[in-house]
This record gives structure tokens, sequence and C-alpha cells, in this order.
């Protein structure tokens, strides 16, 4: 079965405070349905944290049903829901994606409804798993079969469980077991799932910390059985198991990204296993590009050299810019965001918390009020699991 993986779409979106960036999601499910159309699709798979926030705004939900649709007239499409999602919200309408070949799985696990909808559809669904099979073709008179798991992000106030003496692991291994029991027949598998593996390095500061130290991370030896891992939650495209990817988020969210590309991973998944594998490389979304200037001539020049992207431009400073050289700076590219250093004769120390990651402003913030002193490894905990909660910061 030919197969697509793409996650994290974080529709709603902005860069800054103000710079929306729907046209962007729109042209990325465009590009994404002309790939389908190209590599001849038969399942997508879209490995969770498919807005942004709990609560994405009527536009963002609009472009996901529209941009879901245009995929569905070339493929099933398989959805699960990321840690940003409000799972009950993104299943609401799930009855009616159906109807279009559309199938979004969130922690209650409710199965899908099995009907023919296209030249693949779920043949067999049960809590946590579905077997989608294809049309009968020359190469295959019977169609083709494959069995997925269904992993959407796991926590037990997710998934409705007490908490119990087991491990975070032995809770995976457990819900992963219990995604495979209608497997009967041993058919090629893949786990789609929204978790984070041992082994994926966070990468950029888009992503929020909520590994609380490692305790939420996912041994390789757990996913080790399948023919595919198809995972979301790392924005950077990138391989942590033989069989498993992080595909990565389709666009650029955070200018730590500047300079990496952005993918979908494409392959076909046959008894004997992942055949023709490609990654296609993606293009819709506006670059983002992190510059460097010394002088306002410098900055207006380099802008202009990259007035197509998103730009966080770093300007090394003896005095601050004036209103009238902030405007012409901002007129420069689409989106500019400014980071004045000025150098002068003061030795107080001082603290640049951009780009930090939460623990990393949790420890600063402790270490000014206690002599320098590091936070206490439980106290660092508690901050990240209240931090887990507000779905939605990054």
């Amino acid at each position: 079965m030919r197969i697509l993986h793409t996650s994290d779409l974080h529709i709603g979106k902005r860069i800054g405070q103000d710079r929306e960036r729907s046209e962007e999601y729109r042209a990325v499910f465009d590009e994404l349905a002309s790939v389908c159309e190209k590599e001849d699709i038969e399942l997508v798979l879209i490995a969770g944290d498919v807005y942004d926030t709990f609560m994405p705004s009527a536009e963002s939900e609009s472009i996901f049903y529209d941009g879901v649709k245009k995929l569905a007239q070339s493929a099933a499409v398989l959805v699960i829901s990321g840690n940003h999602d409000d799972p009950a919200r993104l299943t609401a309408a799930a009855s009616l994606a159906e109807e279009q070949n559309v199938y979004i799985t969130g922690n209650s696990f409710v199965p899908a409804r099995c009907a023919k909808r296209g030249r693949t559809y779920p043949a067999a669904s049960g809590k946590g798993w579905v077997i989608m099979q294809t049309d009968p073709t020359p190469e295959h008179p019977e169609g083709e079969r494959v069995y997925v798991n269904l992993l959407p992000y796991p926590n037990e106030a997710r998934i409705n469980e007490e908490k119990t003496d087991e491990t975070y692991q032995e809770k995976i291994d457990r819900w992963i077991a219990e995604g495979n029991a209608g497997n009967t027949e041993g058919l090629p598998s893949v786990l789609l799932a929204h978790i984070l593996v041992m082994g994926g390095i966070r990468t950029s500061i888009s992503e929020r910390e909520i590994d609380i130290g490692g305790a939420r991370q996912v041994d390789p030896k757990s996913i080790a059985g399948f023919g595919y891992c198809a995972l979301g939650h790392i924005h950077k495209h990138m391989k942590v198991a033989p069989n498993a990817w992080y595909c990565g988020a389709p666009m650029q969210f955070a200018f730590d990204e500047a300079g990496s590309g952005k993918y979908a991973n494409v392959l076909d998944l046959t008894a004997e296993g992942v055949k023709d594998f490609k990654e296609v490389e993606l293009h819709a979304g506006v670059r983002l590009a992190r510059l460097e200037a010394f002088s306002m001539e410098d900055a207006l020049e380099i802008l202009e050299k990259n007035r197509d992207c998103y730009v966080e431009l770093t300007l090394n400073l003896t005095a601050p810019i004036s209103r009238d050289e902030t405007r012409a700076l901002h007129a420069g590219a689409k989106y500019v965001s400014i980071i004045q250093t000025i150098e002068t004769k003061s030795q107080d120390r001082e603290y640049n918390t951009k780009g930090m990651s939460s623990s990393e402003l949790f420890k600063t913030f402790y270490k000014k009020g206690h002599d320098n002193q590091e936070p206490r490894a439980e106290l660092l905990e508690l901050f990240l699991s209240l931090t887990e909660t507000e779905e939605g910061l990054s």
C-alpha cells in the first residue's frame, strides 16, 4: 500500500503575535494533495497536532476540513490527535468526516465505521486499530491490506485511567499491545502515534517541552515490531529507529529552524516491509531567515535580499534605532522580528530569554532569586507538569 506520512500541522500558529499564516496552511494542503496524486498515494497518515491550540478558530477548522477533503480525493486519510489538540473537539465531526473517507481518532478510541468510500477504505476496526483495504488491481487481485495501530497523544488523564504503580513505559507497552489486538492475521503493520521516542532530540523552540526530564520518553524497543512507525511530536524530519520516522512539521514555525528543509515521507508498505521510501521536500510554507547586521545600511540591504522570507534580525549597534528606522526595517520583508543589542560600558549582567525552553526559563528565574542555585529536580518536574496542561503554549 502506498502511504504518505505527515504530522504537526499546527494550524493557527502565527509568527510573532500578529502575523497569521492561513494562506500558507492552505498552500501546504494543496502541495500535499499534489504529492498524493503524483505518487499515487492510497493512504495518508497525519500523526497529530492538527491545530496549535485546544480552541482553534473557525478559520483554522475550515482550513483543516477543506484540506483533508482535498487529500481524500486521492486516498483514505487517518488522523490522530496530538498534545496540542483537544481530542473531543477534533473528533466532534468524525462521523461526517468518515463520509469523505477521512477517519479521526482521539483518546476515546471510537472505532471507524467501515464502508467502501473510495479505492482505499476501512475493512475492520476496533479500539485503537483499523485495517485498511485497497481495491483489487492486476498486480494485487485481492487488493492490499495494512493494519494500523492508532495511538493519539497518550497520558492517563486523556485515556481516562486512574494513576497506578505502572511506569509510563509500562503503560505505553500496554496501550500499544491493546492496539495490536486486532492483527490476528499478521498483516503488514503501521504504528501511527504522537509520542516522544528516545533519540527524538528536540531541535526547535516551537516544540513545547513536555518530556519532564525524560519521564515521558518511549523506549524504541516498544515500537520495534512494526513495519513502519509514523510518528508525530518532533518538528524536525528525523529517523529515530530502523523502522521509525518523525516526518516533521510541513512548515517552519520558529527561527531556530531557519535553513532546515521540510518533508513528507512516502513509502510502500508490503508483506516484505518498506519499499520505495522517499523524502519529498515541501516548499509551500514561507521560509524563515535568521540574519545579523552591524549597521542600518547593512540591515536594509540584507532585508532586501530576503524580501520573501520571515526574518529574525539581530542588530548590533551602539545606540537604539529611531521610530522611522524601525518602520523602514519592517517594510523590508514579509515579517521582521528585530533584536537590538546595544554596546554599552555597563558590566551589569543581563539575561536574554529569547528562545529558551520552559525548563531553561524556570531555571533562569529560580537562580536569580536563589543565589544562582539550580532548582531541585522535583520542583522542575512539578513546573513542567503544570505547563503541560496549558495546551498550545508553543
